[in-house]
């Protein structure tokens, strides 16, 4: 009897003391931030987007507030801009809206606990440019230069006056005031793919491309390319791949950066007032003058990879790149 006592109360002895020793360990464990990440960005728009996250551990400690930070600056924080989309762990979503077209723009995830906030992986993003007519447009970040990549199409300063739209030959190759057109006046087949040809003298009123962008100088074009490593190859570098739009053999196309350089051709400034060249060439304006007649700009073409830097007639009709300011 007293044997089996004695077993009976070293048996308890072990186990409480296995109880004291667990409960102590867990006692123990220390508070932590929440751990967490945020999803990817859907439903992107000009002034909006979808985003959120997934707190995988609430730290040991109650999470409190969760959500998305963002603005302008790299690593936003809860005092930028949040949302708050309710506690504890698992995903959650949140609508962002009252962005501002063509800015770049820093997300992340948030949960807060007792021990305080953690966030979650930094997502980079650009919203698209709207311009006065509402053409929507992708932008893309190339060296310290925000451009689109797209040609601009729209009908409308950025104040929203006209600009004057001259199909006629002649009355194009006269002019030495603002206009705009489209390829062979066809805008339904042209509009959307390769942009409206403008004259220097509607780049010259500073108002053509959406607030807060313009189109580029001399320098701005110089930098862009240095920054891509020179002239030589640079025009591979931007052109569109393949010969859905480039004639063969679109020489070094490899559109490395999503510029989307396409040859929209261009309508002469001389006596003719003609559209030539789509397929072949694209031309760009700057909106550096050269003298009263000629003013600067950069070519592409199919059967080479550089671009090269130039002057073309005022009164030439060429495609046009916006830049952020």
């Amino acid at each position: 009897m007293e044997r089996e006592y004695r077993f009976w109360f070293f048996s308890l002895l072990i186990i409480g003391s296995v109880l004291i020793f667990t409960t102590s360990c867990e006692e123990e464990k220390p508070l932590t931030l929440p751990e967490l990440y945020t999803t990817p960005l859907t439903n992107i728009t000009s002034t909006s987007f979808i985003s959120g996250g997934r707190v995988t551990s609430d730290g040991m400690a109650i999470v409190s507030a969760r959500g998305v930070c963002w603005g302008t600056d790299l690593n936003p924080t809860i005092n930028n801009n949040i949302t708050t989309d309710g506690e504890g762990t698992g995903s959650f979503t949140s609508s962002i809206t009252g962005l501002e077209s063509g800015t770049n723009y820093y997300v992340r995830a948030y949960a807060t606990n007792s021990l305080g906030t953690a966030y979650g992986n930094a997502i980079i993003f650009i919203t698209p440019l709207t311009d006065i007519d509402g053409n929507v447009y992708n932008t893309v970040v190339i060296g310290n230069q925000v451009w689109m990549t797209e040609n601009l199409r729209t009908t409308k300063y950025c104040d929203n006056t006209k600009i004057p739209y001259v199909t006629d030959n002649t009355d194009w190759s006269t002019l030495s005031s603002p206009a705009y057109c489209w390829y062979k006046n066809d805008e339904s087949n042209n509009k959307n793919i390769y942009g409206a040809f403008y004259n220097w003298f509607t780049v010259n009123t500073g108002k053509l491309c959406p607030d807060g962008w313009h189109v580029p100088s001399e320098a701005e074009w110089t930098t862009f390319t240095d920054w891509l490593g020179g002239e030589s190859d640079t025009g591979g570098k931007l052109k569109e791949i393949g010969t859905n739009h480039w004639n063969n053999p679109n020489m070094g196309a490899t559109n490395d950066f999503g510029f989307n350089a396409l040859p929209g051709g261009y309508r002469s400034g001389l006596n003719t007032g003609s559209f030539r060249a789509i397929g072949y060439i694209g031309w760009w304006w700057a909106s550096t003058e050269s003298d009263s007649i000629w003013a600067r700009n950069r070519t592409m073409a199919y059967d080479v990879s550089e671009i090269a830097k130039g002057k073309g007639l005022k009164k030439n009709g060429y495609s046009v790149r916006c830049v952020k300011n």
